[in-house]
């Protein structure tokens, strides 16, 4: 027979570690999943054991916290690391976890589970402009990874380019192990936090930490100032700096020589197994979507909860309270006593507010537009120019679905998460959760070797319409196979349709 946990917990960072970890003490039998090798997540990304190379210190803030948590969880819990988990389902009361186990010869796994929190975190948000596709140009989020998890620099000579606190802690970083950061490029103007001088004040130990870091290497920060281009044959060899007016449109340019650019314009939740349950959505302070949740963490479908990014980018430390407090729910939820705990919950409303003020000090304005060239690629993956997208357009697409249906923008290797947020605005909308119905790589035999599901809950299907598992999908399901040029397309075929 099947084993059935009492909770699933997907995401080993700081939210998933802190809930699996909160649930598993308040004696409910937990398991907790994660792709990656180690656990820690992106902000606390640390090198394989056996690694002889000294790390930086910088590396270590908050690493030996989070390792206590985790050597802890690891007595009371399940651990799954190498899991990439593609799907998850609810049927019969419970959520089924699909994943693919290893590394290399990966095989299918099923965890089923009788609740579900959801902490997978968030990934970089670029906006293209002309030359991002060259080798050097990577996102500020890359240029960390590398560091924390491999103790590898991206260069030698490095310029720091977007908007948001994160170029912060980006740039110190680099030049702390040794990189030459010509510097800091912030595109919005300002002082940030200006506004919200209470908020501020919390945090004036980090921001004035980091401006002695960046004091001491030399490194300038320059505000309303953005890289619009980069420029090489084979490889970056400088960039175009621009200032810029209140909405982003350039003024004046100079040119910097560099053979690396770590950029990034804040963060995007990754939403793919929250939507897969149809979770109800809302819309965080800079437009783009998130999942809604109450104050318990606990989404609009019964048994599910979602912590860290994926309500709202907010860093590690709200993470963390956040994790706490789902995992308290689902224990509670799931019949374990539980006292309140109105501290957590006041850190939490207080971490947050401090994280949607972060988002309204540091806005992406619409004049980044104007950086781009007909001949600029806004979909790296499948090659696509800026052209392709006003030509889709032209053709009468009127949402970034129907761009990507006319253009391919989306269809590649990362289905839409390095260009979703610009198709979504060049195609003059917010951005949606993404609707994928497998959210990561998956072998078609692994897929077709999955159990055929029961006419009980085809009937049982939810009341929007949507589908509730991957094989009722039918026709409704989109699979981006590109299996090359149709020698003889007809037009009545479903995928030949507008």
């Amino acid at each position: 027979m099947t084993r059935i946990h009492d909770l699933a917990v997907v995401g080993a960072g700081p939210a998933g570690v802190a809930g699996a970890l909160t649930a598993a003490l308040s004696g409910l039998d937990v398991v907790l999943i994660d792709g990656a090798a180690r656990p820690g997540g992106q902000y606390f990304r640390h090198p394989a054991e056996g690694f002889r190379a000294a790390r930086p210190g910088a590396l270590h803030h908050g690493l030996d916290r989070f390792t206590r948590q985790w050597e802890t969880l690891g007595e009371r819990a399940e651990v799954l690391l190498r899991h990439r988990v593609w799907a998850v389902e609810r049927a019969d009361g419970a959520i089924t976890v699909r994943c693919l186990e290893g590394d290399r010869e990966e095989r299918p796994r099923a965890v089923t589970a009788r609740g579900l929190l959801i902490a997978t975190g968030a990934h970089d948000r670029p906006l293209p402009f002309p030359g991002w596709d060259l080798p050097g140009v990577l996102t500020a989020g890359g240029a960390q990874a590398l560091l924390k998890g491999d103790l590898v620099l991206a260069g030698s000579r490095i310029v720091v380019a977007g908007t948001g606190p994160f170029l912060l802690p980006v740039a110190a970083g680099l030049a702390d192990a040794g990189a030459r950061v010509l510097g800091v490029h912030e595109a919005s103007g300002g002082f940030g936090l200006a506004r919200h001088p209470l908020l501020a004040a919390g945090r004036a130990g980090e921001a004035l930490g980091y401006g002695a870091r960046l004091a001491r290497h030399r490194i300038p920060y320059h505000r309303r100032e953005a890289v619009v281009a980069a420029h090489g044959d084979t490889a970056l060899t400088h960039v175009t700096v621009a200032s810029l007016d209140g909405d982003w449109r350039p003024v004046s340019t100079r040119t910097v020589e560099c053979d690396t650019l770590a950029f990034g314009y804040g963060f995007v939740p990754q939403l793919d197994l929250p939507v897969q349950l149809d979770c109800g959505t809302r819309r965080d302070p800079d437009g783009g979507p998130v999942v809604a949740v109450d104050a318990g963490m606990r989404t609009s479908v019964p048994g599910v909860y979602a912590a860290g990014e994926s309500t709202g980018v907010g860093g590690a430390a709200l993470a963390e309270v956040e994790g706490r407090i789902a995992g308290r729910s689902a224990a509670a939820d799931l019949g374990r006593p539980v006292p309140p705990d109105p501290a957590l919950s006041r850190r939490r409303n207080r971490l947050a507010a401090f994280a949607r003020a972060l988002q309204e000090a540091y806005p992406v304005r619409p004049g980044w537009r104007e950086w781009l060239r007909d001949d600029t690629l806004v979909c790296r993956c499948e090659e696509v120019p800026l052209s392709a997208v006003r030509e889709a357009r032209a053709m009468g697409a009127v949402d970034a679905r129907s761009v990507k249906l006319l253009a391919r923008p989306g269809m590649g290797w990362c289905q839409g998460r390095m260009c979703g947020y610009a198709v979504a605005c060049l195609a003059g909308e917010d951005p949606a959760p993404a609707r994928r119905p497998i959210a990561q790589p998956v072998r078609l035999g692994d897929l077709a070797a999955r159990p055929p599901s029961s006419p009980e809950r085809r009937e049982d299907r939810p009341a929007t319409g949507r589908p509730e598992t991957l094989l009722d999908l039918d026709l409704d399901m989109e699979l981006d196979l590109d299996l090359g040029p149709d020698p003889d397309p007809d037009p009545g075929r479903p995928e030949n349709l507008p």
